[in-house]
Formats: structure tokens, C-alpha cells, sequence
């Protein structure tokens, strides 16, 4: 194990209410990995188990191009989860996630998070929590940004 990994995971907001012991044992789980830039962790259309916490660098979320060059759909940076909801429910990635720049993440399989609930359910409960207030903080931000163009598009009466 990477002696910084539990160093990483305490910093990260997967620990928010995890104690030091707790953190211990989470970084015994995780998996640190360097990306090169430009590459691509998870293609499009796969599924994937694990959950990614950006510790430094970037990750964009992607989608090849009509001219077969990459379109980013949104880029993530240091200390952003990636991949929380598909690591969830198992579904296949909409996007490739992809490496901007030299990067650094730590991953979390979903089976290691699994195998938490029978062993410690209560790290495994506080890693889920983490996961749900993230993705509500996103979902919230995503809804302001869709009513200020709501708002924009209205009140100048914008044609599209």
C-alpha cells in the first residue's frame, strides 16, 4: 500500500465522518493510480465498478466528435468524486472518462465497498452517506445553473 493513501483518503470527502481508524481501514481498500494525459479510464458504453476521488489533475468527462476529436462535457479537478453514480447502480457510463494533464486518482470498488457492509457497516453507511452529499451538491448546483438559463431565456426572450 501506497504509504500515502491514508493521508489521501482523510483529506478526501469520502472521510467527512469517517474516524482515523475508519480511514485506516478505507485506505486499505483504495487503489491509487498516475493517468498520463489523454488517458481514458473508462470508455463510453462500459460499465465500471469503481468510484474515482481526483487527488491532483483532472478528469474530463467525454464524448468523441463528429471530426472524431474529443468533446468535453464537463471536466472534474482535485478533490471531486467520479463515477459515484455508476458505481452505484452498475449502469454504463454515458461518457469516457478521460486523463487532462498528468493526474492522480485513488479508486474504491464497488465488491470492497460491499464486502464493508457485512465487515464494518457503519464505515460502509458513512462512505454512502459521502456519496449522496456529493451527488445532492452537484444535482443542486445543476438545478441553479438550469434556472438561471430558464431565467436568461425568458427575460431577454432568447431564439435558439
Amino acid at each position: 500500500m501506497d504509504p500515502r493513501l491514508k493521508d489521501l483518503v482523510a483529506k478526501s470527502v469520502l472521510a467527512r465522518e469517517l474516524s482515523e481508524g475508519d480511514v485506516a481501514v478505507v485506505a486499505g481498500l483504495v487503489r491509487l493510480h498516475r493517468l498520463s494525459d489523454g488517458q481514458v479510464i473508462t470508455p463510453e458504453g462500459e460499465p465500471d465498478s469503481h468510484m474515482h476521488v481526483i487527488v491532483n489533475g483532472a478528469l474530463a468527462v467525454s464524448r468523441p466528435g463528429p471530426d472524431g476529436q474529443w468533446e468535453n462535457l464537463h471536466v472534474l479537478t482535485a478533490g471531486d468524486l467520479v463515477g459515484e453514480l455508476s458505481f452505484i447502480d452498475g449502469t454504463p457510463r454515458y461518457a469516457a472518462l478521460r486523463a487532462l494533464g498528468q493526474t492522480e486518482i485513488f479508486s474504491l470498488d464497488r465488491a470492497d465497498l460491499e464486502m464493508l457492509v457485512e465487515k464494518h457497516p457503519w464505515i460502509a453507511y458513512r462512505i454512502m452517506r459521502a456519496i449522496v452529499r456529493f451527488a445532492h451538491q452537484l444535482q443542486r448546483r445543476l438545478s441553479m445553473q438550469s434556472a438561471e438559463l430558464m431565467h436568461y431565456l425568458y427575460k431577454s426572450q432568447a431564439k435558439y
